[in-house]
């Protein structure tokens, strides 16, 4: 009898001795000595014996968070942050093993989580820090870890029915990408669009992951943030423009002129549908070998005239569009000026009455063609060559253009206008 009374006693005075061990740590931490309370906690948690002491992991977190509150402290424990999370699951993993579901979490509820709110704060921080000093490794880690908070916290039912941190998610996508980790960023704009959030400028993460996914050839992927992008900003023709690239790329040609006409069903008043069908149906027609041209040649060219008729109908200043049909019709004229060369005299005859005047026929057809491409080549030289500094590809168009018309001129005859659109030629990158 006397044994067992000395064993009790003997138990007693163990737990003693470990509540005054954490009540030191404690106090320690109430009195801002952080050092000196990491220390203690540590010590106390390095004996397996207390590795179930919930008490001691929520205050582990408490003393660590304050050091990484602390400038100067921080430096001696960088990964401060990191090792109060650590415990504060911990603490979090213990107490859910409590049955009775009202005693769980007792410190952390009568603190409000605060320990929590101040990890997701302080990490929070830290990425703006970073971002703002566009260190864009750091932030986005950062910005990750503040997620990670967050969705702990999200997991417990902590975050006011919250279920996703929209903000933090964008910078870490944001930091991510600018970091050049673009699959990251995926991650973190994909778990915005794919709760259809909104936003200034929110449009552009859907553009942005529809387009990473097709770079990637996951055309699913693709598809997927296409029709978010669509439901949620139903007016942005970009993703009718989007589905005719994912389109040209694997399907046939007959789908993709089948998909432009039900995108200009949708959008007849966007010119852009109208042009680049025209310049679809073109591509197709025209061949400069003409044995090289689909039988259908003349059909497909006919239909894209007529397509990029309707696009400068909307748009009659659209350089591109006047430049295409330009082209189109001096081709046209170079067609007919191959088959006129193919009238020959025999060698030494003449030719006869009826092929002098096939042949003068064929000149008056050619000077047509090409007076007809002189009129929308001069409205590329009204819309670019009457304004300053052009962006490259405008720059291109325009001396394109010239070209073109100095080569008409020459075969008119027409040195003076030859030399005037020589000059606007070599005059374009000092000009523009």
């Amino acid at each position: 009898m006397k044994s067992f009374i000395f064993t009790l006693l003997f138990a007693t005075s163990a737990l003693a001795l470990t509540a005054q061990k954490i009540d030191k740590a404690k106090d320690l931490y109430k009195n801002k000595k952080y050092a000196e309370a990491k220390t203690e906690i540590d010590n106390f948690l390095a004996n397996e014996k207390n590795q179930k002491n919930s008490e001691a992991y929520y205050y582990k977190s408490k003393i660590y968070v304050a050091i990484a509150n602390d400038p100067q402290l921080q430096k001696t424990v960088p990964d401060a942050r990191d090792v109060a999370f650590a415990a504060m699951k911990s603490y979090v993993d213990q107490e859910s093993q409590i049955k009775e579901e009202g005693k769980r979490y007792m410190l952390l509820t009568v603190e409000n989580r605060q320990p929590l709110v101040d990890l997701y704060a302080g990490y929070s921080k830290d990425g703006a820090s970073y971002y703002n000093a566009s260190n864009y490794n750091d932030a986005y880690v950062n910005f990750k870890k503040t997620i990670d908070v967050f969705d702990f916290m999200s997991a417990k039912g902590w975050t006011n029915n919250m279920a996703l941190d929209t903000t933090s998610n964008l910078y870490a996508g944001i930091s991510a990408e600018k970091a050049n980790k673009l699959d990251d960023a995926a991650i973190y704009y994909g778990n915005i669009a794919s709760k259809k959030a909104t936003g200034e400028g929110f449009i552009e993460i859907y553009k942005w992951l529809a387009d990473h996914h097709k770079q990637k050839g996951d055309l699913a992927a693709a598809s997927k943030y296409l029709q978010l992008g669509r439901e949620v900003y139903p007016k942005d023709p970009f993703w009718s423009g989007f589905e005719l690239s994912m389109m040209r790329e694997k399907g046939s040609k007959e789908e993709l002129f089948a998909q432009y006409e039900k995108v200009i069903k949708e959008s007849p008043e966007n010119h852009l549908f109208h042009f680049n069908y025209g310049v679809e149906l073109y591509q197709m027609g025209y061949q400069t070998d003409e044995s090289k041209r689909p039988a259908n040649s003349k059909e497909l060219i006919e239909r894209a005239t007529e397509k990029l008729k309707q696009s400068l109908a909307i748009k009659p200043d659209y350089a591109n569009a006047n430049l295409v049909m330009g082209q189109i019709l001096y081709n046209q004229g170079v067609d007919i000026t191959a088959v006129n060369k193919t009238i020959r005299p025999p060698q030494g005859g003449k030719l006869k009455p009826e092929e002098l005047k096939r042949k003068e026929t064929l000149r008056g057809e050619i000077n047509k063609k090409f007076d007809e491409a002189i009129i929308y080549f001069g409205k590329v030289d009204q819309a670019l060559g009457s304004q300053g500094k052009l962006k490259m590809e405008e720059k291109q168009l325009l001396k394109d253009t010239y070209d073109l018309m100095i080569t008409i001129y020459e075969q008119k005859g027409n040195k003076e206008k030859a030399a005037e659109f020589t000059d606007k030629f070599n005059s374009v990158e000092k000009k523009h």
